[in-house]
């Protein structure tokens, strides 16, 4: 597969062998979020967007696995330096009772493992004063170590506030700070003292004009959270709250960006009140909006950063002061323990680094939200993005999921999102001609539908 000149090409979506394999799937798998009968060939063609179904579709990927191959398929900046090395076994070692080196002095290794990550990790939020990190399996155990050492860091204060459209994972913790769709809670027991306030994204919020409910008189400076935690006109004692949990910019919840005025009082409020701040940064880190996190674009200033997908292995990120000094408070076999994922994760973010592609995350999402914009019919209401996180919002939920499908048998892999949003996530290395050809197709889908 020339990634230069290869485009995409489908006979039939899904096909006759997706369908088995898929069937196949599901006849032992419990029911979870497969999206469509997408079914990826590992042993075909696939580099950067480009990839090969198990029926010979040549499809462009739009989702980087829900930004979780943050450099598409195969991609010799990750694949060319992994295969100097003969891996070994086991590749997954007990990672908190164990450690590992490939024999070189510290810091100088060849096969980067945990510790080389961790030391990257430290190095890319020293401007936020950390140099502590634990390493885990997934975002979700990332999300709960982070509301652990907050409880911890406090001294057992009860309660942590989150924001309505909220999705922090699946876990029985993570899923007490849920407040998106209702399928994700409901019926389980939950963290009791989490709070929640309204997630303004009215990017005309202003004095008299916002309509979020983030601040219920728009002509007041009251916030929802300020008034929350107020010491007379709150019913939340600031003193007892553990944490705030944020992500910079709202993910499953529909790729709901914060306005200004939002973002100003969220820290604000923090500072105001000492209050720990933790973000969310599963999805909008890593380089995903075009600065290496999602807190880099606002004022707030995160103690506390859980990342994921991109990382390909979980990490809390703080300051050892918030961290626990007692051995046993955090601790998990396998986390800190999958060497070839810890090399991975060192890998994407030394690419990012040595091939500028923040900038390109810049310059490539800002090329895909004008071609939108340009061309698109009244059925688009919104098209928003900050680099490669981007967002085309329709006027119905109904017209978004024909879209999707339109876009699908097109061979466009996208995603939804909150209630009627198309979330679109190209590789951070994507080129011009791979982003003419997506919003092209996007197009295309979209005219076909209404």
């Amino acid at each position: 597969m020339d990634r230069e000149t290869v485009e995409p090409h489908v006979e039939s979506m899904p096909g006759k062998r997706a369908r088995e394999w898929a069937d196949y799937h599901q006849s032992n798998a419990a029911p979870s979020t497969y999206v469509y009968d997408f079914v990826w060939d590992i042993t075909s063609e696939a580099e950067g967007p480009f990839c090969t179904d198990v029926d010979g579709n040549v499809l462009l990927d739009f989702t980087s696995h829900v930004a979780a191959a943050p450099l598409g398929y195969n991609n010799p900046k990750i694949m060319d330096r992994m295969e100097e090395f003969d891996l070994v076994d086991p590749i997954k070692i007990a990672g908190q009772d164990f450690y590992v080196s490939d024999g070189s002095d510290p810091g100088e290794e060849d096969i980067p493992g945990p510790s080389a990550l961790m030391d990257k990790l430290t190095d890319i939020t020293s401007h936020y004063g950390m140099d502590t990190v634990f390493l885990s399996n997934s975002g979700a155990e990332a999300v709960e170590n982070a509301i652990k050492i907050c409880y911890d860091n406090s001294g057992g204060q009860k309660y942590g506030i989150t924001f309505d459209g909220a999705f922090h994972g699946r876990t029985l913790g993570a899923l007490s700070l849920n407040r998106s769709k209702s399928v994700y809670r409901r019926d389980y027991p939950e963290i009791s003292g989490v709070f929640d306030v309204p997630f303004c994204s009215d990017q005309s919020c202003g004095d008299g004009t916002c309509t979020c409910g983030f601040f219920p008189d728009p002509e007041s400076t009251m916030s929802a959270l300020r008034k929350k935690l107020h010491p007379k006109k709150g019913n939340v004692d600031a003193d007892e709250v553990s944490y705030i949990i944020v992500e910079p910019i709202q993910g499953e919840g529909g790729y709901r960006f914060p306005s200004d005025r939002f973002a100003d009082e969220l820290a604000a409020v923090v500072d105001d009140y000492d209050l720990t701040l933790i973000a969310d940064e599963i999805q909008t880190g890593v380089g995903r909006t075009g600065e290496m996190w999602g807190s880099d674009h606002y004022p707030m200033e995160p103690d506390v950063i859980t990342g994921a997908k991109g990382l390909r292995v979980g990490a809390t990120i703080s300051n050892s002061d918030v961290f626990p000094s007692e051995k046993s408070r955090l601790s998990s076999t396998w986390g800190a323990g999958d060497i070839l994922s810890s090399m991975q994760g060192v890998f994407t973010l030394e690419a990012i680094e040595d091939y500028n592609l923040l900038d390109n995350a810049v310059v490539r999402g800002r090329q895909f939200k004008e071609t939108i914009r340009d061309d698109a019919p009244e059925t688009v209401t919104d098209v928003r993005g900050k680099g490669l996180l981007l967002a085309v919002e329709f006027d119905t939920k109904e017209r978004r999921d024909d879209v999707q499908e339109a876009a699908l048998k097109r061979g466009l892999l996208t995603l939804a999102c909150g209630y009627d949003v198309l979330r679109i996530l190209p590789p951070l290395d994507v080129t011009e001609r791979e982003i003419d050809i997506g919003a092209n197709m996007l197009l295309d889908a979209i005219e076909d539908v209404s």
